[in-house]
């Protein structure tokens, strides 16, 4: 039968199965769907970022029209904190007492007959606040301190040792912002009970987190819940929790015997979802005179919110990032009055790669060597704390490939140096890595006796093309075309699968659907093993293939037949199979599961007398291991270096320092690139299918962010002679 090892390394194009239901209207998200009889809840936010409530007037709330319930802390009963996840511990409960933690804190939830009556009355409540000065900053004295709550912090060798060997020596620190997720998909919940079984229509890219989260809360069976969310207009890692408003929609819809419906608005999804946290960076880098990493010390620090945990560990990519015998990584967390951090897109790695990469490039600069010359020099052909071999590893060929794809050898070694009229013009590169990942999943496949597969789990699509991925990985593996193939995703009464983030969804639902397909040809065979009437009567799974509709023999063609013709004379209407994957350990494999690895090269062009800066090329090479579609996976490197470029220029979430209110909590205000912002991109992918995964995936969702602000801040400095180490930068640090 066709098997994993069979595959090529790059997919075909396949265009997008889910394309033609996105573009004709009928994929249904979230906010499309409606229950009979809803009602609708709207959001009261608090106006302060810490204190306490003195009062609560509902009155005028309550009776305004088709006004059913108002509720807040005075009358919702203490609900339990929901299970520690396998992305850490769930939000806390809302409306559990009386205390405010941060601007926009939700105090009341209004339900009312209509979303218009709902939003009408939330206006009408009023709030009696007892306020307290919020801690907003970084530095603020009165902070209290988290450190390295996952036990990531690192060190081997002696740093102090290799600073004092070094023959150059860098030191900087860098600044990033709060960045917001900002999906264009509003999110959204819809729940309904009947009786003790709920269902829950969900803007979650973790259905059976989601699931398990509400089970817990509510007191009654995971079986009991049933949370979907087919598709998802985008979530970037907000989607990752299940959040306080989610909670408050199920609560009401228990307590009015009826389906509740809630709709976050776009500044309450700055307040309610999460955010990229910001932090301050300090970096010390010494090499020896030819180049060679001798020391590398990288800290973080980022804000948390007051009672509610996110670990972003921006130093902790460093510790293996590249060959160095003394490294110290440490990062520190700073409890504030803000809302609750989250994953978004390249978690860490986003901040971390900016603050080391632009390190690289000041070294080099030192050395007054070639910033790839200098990469080269120290790529980490082992992994650095392991010291055990990468399951793969082509960072190589992405610097050599970027490199002549992007004309690098052409690039003049001075700073300011060339010019397009008033242009000033810059190129730089960074180097990239992304790290391996992958949860337990599980899969089913069936063949129906039309002879199609329905073939799904838990898992969703969040957009990053998994329909597709999975469609044409089943129709290979189970010999049917593309058409004949059914994904079903997003339903927690599926087989159990793990979020769709991380970069790990495909390698983890794939190979479980990779299991369940070769077991159900097993099934199939042992269906027929003592049957006379079949060709394929005594086969073994190695004496034959999946093609055509069906099963035939390796060594003779002839002897083959179609799932349709099984089925119908054994009368059965379906045969079905479970598969499932784990993780690989480095133990078991006697090497280093490697993630994603890559480069980004960049030209930028600034104008001298503004201070504007655009991004004219961009040539991005990517070692992501077997790609199962490079139309899709060229898509998700696309889309983060266009996240990249946002982090790079535009995006900053600005909190009022006095207040704690969020300024610019609209997309009036809130900056992000168009498409007059983004270059033609150049998008490459070697390397070679990894050997940590039955697919040989690594996964491609976030390695195409990962460097792509510090390669442009080192293309801005190679233009400008400007060296700007606070994202984003804006015109005013390049007058």
């Amino acid at each position: 039968m066709s098997t994993a090892r069979e595959l090529p390394v790059v997919g075909p194009a396949l265009d997008r199965v889910d394309g033609p239901a996105k573009t004709a209207g009928q994929a249904r998200y979230p906010s499309d769907f409606d229950a009979p009889g809803q009602a609708h809840g709207a959001l009261v936010q608090s106006t302060i970022a810490a204190g306490r409530i003195t009062g609560i007037d509902t009155s005028a709330a309550e009776a305004a029209p088709g006004v059913l319930a108002v509720f807040t802390h005075l009358n919702v009963p203490p609900l339990p904190r929901g299970p520690m996840t396998g992305l850490g511990v769930s939000p806390p409960a809302p409306l559990r007492d009386d205390r405010i933690l941060h601007h926009g804190q939700h105090v009341a939830l209004v339900v009312a007959e209509t979303r218009e009556q709902a939003t009408a009355a939330a206006r009408l409540v009023r709030v009696g606040y007892a306020s307290v000065e919020p801690v907003l900053d970084l530095d603020d004295p009165r902070a209290t301190t988290v450190d390295d709550p996952w036990g990531l912090d690192s060190e081997r060798g002696d740093v102090e040792a290799g600073l004092a060997a070094s023959a150059v020596r860098v030191e900087a620190t860098y600044t990033t912002p709060d960045n917001t997720n900002n999906p264009l998909g509003l999110f959204s919940t819809l729940a309904a009970w009947d009786g003790d079984r709920l269902t829950v229509h969900d803007a979650t890219q973790w259905p059976s987190m989601v699931r398990e989260t509400l089970a817990h809360v509510f007191g009654v069976p995971e079986t009991s819940v049933r949370v979907l969310s087919p598709y998802l207009g985008g979530g970037f890692g907000a989607g990752l929790r299940a959040w306080p408003h989610v909670i408050l929609a199920v609560h009401a819809a228990r307590e009015l015997r009826r389906p509740v419906k809630l709709v976050l608005t776009r500044p309450q999804m700055f307040t309610s979802v999460g955010h990229r946290p910001k932090g301050v960076q300090h970096v010390r880098l010494g090499a020896s005179a030819d180049g060679r990493l001798l020391a590398i010390e990288h800290r973080g620090r980022s804000l948390l919110a007051a009672e509610d945990d996110d670990y972003e560990p921006f130093a902790a990519g460093s510790a293996v990032a590249y060959a160095c015998p003394n490294v110290l990584t440490r990062d520190q967390q700073v409890r504030a009055n803000v809302p609750a951090p989250v994953s978004m897109r390249a978690p860490a790695h986003a901040q971390g790669g900016f603050a080391l990469e632009s390190a690289m490039d000041e070294l080099a600069q030192a050395l007054e060597l070639d910033p790839l010359e200098l990469r080269l020099r120290n790529v980490a052909d082992v992994h650095p704390a392991l010291g055990l071999p990468w399951t793969s590893n082509a960072l190589r060929e992405c610097y050599a490939v970027g490199a002549e794809r992007f004309g690098w050898s052409r690039r003049p070694a001075r700073p300011r140096s060339q010019r397009d009229g008033h242009w000033l013009v810059g190129q730089a590169m960074a180097g990239v890595s992304y790290p391996w990942y992958q949860a337990p999943s599980l899969a089913r496949a069936t063949v129906t006796a039309d002879g199609h597969a329905v073939v799904g789990g838990s898992g969703m699509d969040i957009g990053t093309g998994t329909y597709t991925v999975l469609t044409q990985l089943s129709a290979r593996l189970l010999g049917l075309p593309p058409e004949r193939v059914r994904l079903e995703l997003g339903d927690s009464d599926l087989p159990k699968a793990p979020q769709a983030g991380g970069s790990g969804l495909t390698g983890a639902l794939g190979s479980a659907v990779h299991d369940a397909c070769t077991k159900l040809l097993d099934a199939f065979l042992d269906l027929v093993r003592d049957d006379p009437a079949s060709p394929l009567r005594g086969s073994a799974p190695e004496d034959v293939l999946a093609a055509d509709g069906g099963i035939r023999r390796r060594d003779d063609a002839d002897r083959s037949e179609t799932y349709d013709a099984i089925l119908a004379r054994h009368g059965r209407r379906e045969l079905s199979a479970d598969g499932s994957s784990t993780p690989a350990r480095p133990a078991e494999l006697g090497m280093a599961p490697a993630g994603a690895f890559g480069a980004h090269f960049v030209e930028v062009k600034v104008d001298e007398d503004l201070g504007l800066v655009r991004v004219s090329r961009l040539t991005t090479v990517i070692d992501g291991g077997r790609i199962l579609n490079e139309k899709t996976a060229r898509s998700q490197i696309i889309g983060g270096a266009i996240g990249g470029i946002g982090m790079a220029l535009f995006e900053d979430t600005i909190t009022d320092p006095v207040s704690g209110r969020i300024a610019n909590a609209t997309f009036g205000d809130y900056l992000v690139p168009v498409h007059a912002d983004i270059p033609a991109m150049d998008v490459t992918f070697v390397g070679e299918p990894d050997r940590a995964s039955p697919l040989g995936t690594k996964g491609v969702g976030e390695v195409g962010l990962v460097g792509v602000a510090a390669a442009i801040a080192n293309a801005v400095h190679h233009a400008t002679g400007i060296r700007v180490r606070s994202l984003p930068i804006t015109l005013d640090a390049l007058l």
